[in-house]
């Protein structure tokens, strides 16, 4: 069975919404749990978002708890904002497989890359954070449950993005020196 490139693009385009509504999700859920623990129900950090127990952090130190929250909170925001910059580039049509070297996709990849390595460094930030926790005692649920394993995939990510992000812009470049010369 054969796709055309057209088609793959809408079925990225719907599993992109689903992720990115998946992530608004969690990161409404992050902020939500964090600021009603925080200040209405402070037995809820037992059962925190995804049941992720974060009781033991709540009763050690409050201050601790609102920083590796606010990490979770932060990276998840995060996830949902490169989301939403594929969506935008997917769902409004700039997209154009015959003439693809437009300057507002290369910011898109740009920015992207940008989030990509944002996610790692507040993802990589919250696990190190987290290990220190439990070297002080605290325990801690694991990481993947709290939304911050993969920093290294993230950094990873953002820095190829990044280099692709540059082949572009010199496409572009090379595109409008074209067009230039017709």
């Amino acid at each position: 069975m054969k796709f055309s490139t057209k088609q793959l693009l809408v079925v990225i385009q719907v599993i992109s919404w689903i992720i990115f509504v998946g992530v608004c999700i969690e990161a409404g859920g992050f902020l939500f749990n964090t600021i009603y623990t925080f200040f209405f129900n402070q037995n809820e950090a037992r059962m925190y978002w995804s049941n992720v127990d974060l009781s033991a952090l709540f009763r050690s130190d409050k201050g601790q708890f609102l920083t590796i929250t606010t990490l979770m909170t932060i990276v998840a925001i995060l996830k949902a904002v490169l989301f939403y910059i594929i969506i935008k580039v997917l769902h409004d049509q700039k997209l154009d497989l015959s003439e693809p070297f437009k300057p507002v996709i290369g910011r898109s990849i740009f920015n992207m890359s940008y989030v990509s390595f944002g996610i790692g460094l507040f993802a990589n930030w919250g696990t190190r954070y987290t290990d220190w926790l439990e070297q002080q005692g605290t325990s801690m649920p694991e990481i993947q449950y709290m939304g911050l394993a993969g920093a290294d995939v993230w950094l990873f990510m953002g820095v190829v993005l990044f280099v692709i992000a540059l082949i572009f812009k010199r496409g572009i470049e090379i595109q409008t020196e074209n067009d230039l010369t017709v």
